[in-house]
């Protein structure tokens, strides 16, 4: 189970509005030196993530909470964003080299099987009910109240 610490915004019903702050693997954010990664930040804005999850301890809004994300489903998003694609954009570049032998043929092979795996995807994901809010409430929905305090 991956972890991170978020606090609740608001309350929905049954449902908790959380936000997570961004934090980095070093540290080193807000510093002069290090991975650039501050640069990039203070260009482009590091914005907190809000997302929404069942609430099943009954957490209030300002409370500290622990956000559990399956690694499987991670695994599988991984998989679906990534492999897939990577995959139809290899075979239409094949198709397009075995068929037309020309680089022009084999450029637009390996754009419309990159497109065509993303639009795979997207369908079996929104078929089998796993897109948008219903794939996020898989694994969002675990909430437990922290110990610590920000």
């Amino acid at each position: 189970m991956l972890e991170e610490f978020a606090v609740v915004t608001a309350r929905k019903g049954n449902q908790a509005i959380l936000e997570i702050e961004r934090r980095t693997a070093c540290g080193l954010c807000g510093q002069k030196r290090g991975c650039g990664n501050a640069t990039w930040g203070k260009l482009l804005g590091h914005q907190n993530h809000q997302l929404t999850a069942e609430n099943q301890v009954n957490a209030k809004v300002g409370d500290s909470v622990v956000v559990g994300i399956d690694e499987k489903a991670v695994l599988r998003t991984t998989l679906y964003l990534y492999v897939v694609p990577l995959i139809t954009l290899l075979i239409g570049t094949a198709l397009a080299d075995y068929f037309f032998k020309n680089q022009f043929y084999v450029m637009l092979g390996a754009i419309s099987g990159l497109i065509i795996g993303f639009l795979w995807v997207k369908g079996h994901l929104i078929g089998h009910e796993q897109s948008g809010v219903a794939y996020s409430k898989q694994y969002l929905s675990l909430i437990h109240i922290s110990q610590f305090s920000w």
